[in-house]
């Protein structure tokens, strides 16, 4: 999709968010909302800030990630209110809004200090935001209830929101490449971030969270969150969970490359990447996200027999026992938006045999979701197992020569759509 037709959509989507909006003010009894950006607090007992992106209701109509002290001011049936943070600083760049389509659509104003506007006549009014960027301001401060109503307009994304997701995808893809080439390089952990970056031009600090990058047994730390900058004396694994924001979305893509003497890690490579494929296939309108999960487990348990890792029991067996459990521990997934865990997931919480499932609704289209199976080789989750009454089922010399290997993870973001699914990660791959 061209700029000129991505930007002709975001005014479609500012008038369905104005729509949406209304239904949830009406229905909570206000007549105004007044959204803060935000703005990064400063470090306990320090004099500098933490990295500032900004809070999720701004973004999704603004996409302005790096503005702090913003406001946005949203009534039924008028103009959106828009208030930039435009200091005299002689300290830090000002930063500037390039003229785009979406602005005529809305009324921008500009504030030299921080702080919230003086307001016109607003009635009932709702205030949103980080507490500490309320103070003082009038109205009501984060109501749960209209909380609650304007997650839910997240939850089904408009055509500009889809057109932003797949470009963020597009964009992490040459990063996750360049990461690869890096790997089989020799590069360490440090220098694969480096290429990812260099890649997708984004720094570290605007990415949608901070990259995981294990290198060999690394890839079993599920959020490794250091990157050494030792070179590894063999290259046996990478696992890269990264993503770009583009114009506030977010991609969340992780991929897993074994490296040139590393065959059975290959295939067990392959075997997952074939199953997170048929995951993928199961998305579709109407087909509750547990179930996928669920099924996850069964491949898992299907994959781990094949590879000799677990003998002796069928797959039901397997995920009964909670063995899957242990080499699949996390969840299959979760929404994606302007935040990388979008909000509106949960409305009921997640079953007993998946506790950190981050997903417990039936898939509607508009819906964007991630397929992330994994199978990983935890020291702290299989010693017990292996020194438990099913350690005679499990093949402890293949665990350990795997442990080294860390784990795998793959995982795309997947647009429901009215009749299936639309691959946003895999369409980029193409």
């Amino acid at each position: 999709m061209s700029d000129t037709e991505l930007l002709s959509l975001q005014t479609d989507h500012l008038h369905t968010l104005q729509q949406r909006y209304q239904q949830a003010l009406d229905a909570h009894g206000y007549d105004s909302l007044l959204v803060s950006s935000g703005a990064a607090p400063r470090r306990y007992g320090d004099d500098q800030s933490w990295h500032f992106q900004g809070y999720g209701p701004f973004l999704h109509w603004t996409g302005l990630t790096g503005w702090e002290h913003c406001w946005l001011l949203i009534r039924p049936g008028q103009r959106p209110v828009l208030w930039l943070h435009q200091p005299v600083d002689f300290w830090h760049a000002t930063p500037v809004l390039p003229w785009e389509p979406w602005q005529d659509a809305v009324d921008i104003d500009t504030l030299e200090q921080p702080g919230a506007p003086s307001l016109p006549r607003v009635g009932r009014l709702a205030v949103i935001g980080d507490p500490a960027c309320l103070t003082g301001v009038a109205g009501d401060h984060n109501p749960v209830a209209l909380l609650a109503a304007l997650d839910e307009t997240r939850v089904h994304k408009t055509g500009y929101e889809v057109a932003c997701l797949a470009r963020a995808n597009a964009l992490a893809l040459s990063g996750h490449r360049a990461a690869r080439e890096a790997f089989l390089a020799g590069a360490s952990e440090f220098d694969v971030s480096l290429a990812y970056q260099q890649a997708t031009g984004q720094r570290e600090a605007d990415a949608p969270y901070h990259s995981i990058i294990g290198v060999n047994e690394h890839a079993g730390t599920l959020h490794y969150q250091y990157y050494s900058t030792d070179a590894p004396a063999q290259s046996r694994s990478l696992l890269i969970d990264a993503g770009v924001r583009f114009r506030g979305y977010c991609s969340d893509i992780t991929r897993t490359s074994a490296g040139p003497q590393e065959a059975r890690f290959a295939a067990l490579i392959q075997g997952l990447d074939q199953l997170q494929r048929r995951l993928c296939d199961m998305v579709a309108p109407g087909v509750a996200y547990v179930d996928i999960h669920r099924k996850a487990h069964q491949g898992i348990a299907a994959l781990l027999g094949a590879a000799g890792l677990v003998t002796g029991l069928d797959d039901d067996a397997m995920v009964s026992e909670g063995i899957t459990r242990v080499f699949f521990p996390h969840g299959i997934g979760h929404f994606l938006g302007v935040q990388v865990h979008d909000v509106a997931g949960k409305p009921v919480p997640p079953p007993t045999d998946a506790p950190f499932l981050r997903l417990t609704r039936t898939l509607e289209a508009g819906m964007v979701v991630t397929i992330e199976p994994g199978l990983y080789f935890i020291p702290s989750l299989l010693d017990p197992l292996l020194s438990g009454p099913l350690a005679g089922h499990l093949n402890p010399s293949l665990i350990r020569e795997l442990q080294s290997c860390g784990g795998i993870r793959i995982e795309d973001n997947v647009l429901v759509t009215g009749a299936g699914a639309r691959n946003l990660t895999r369409a980029g791959e193409a």
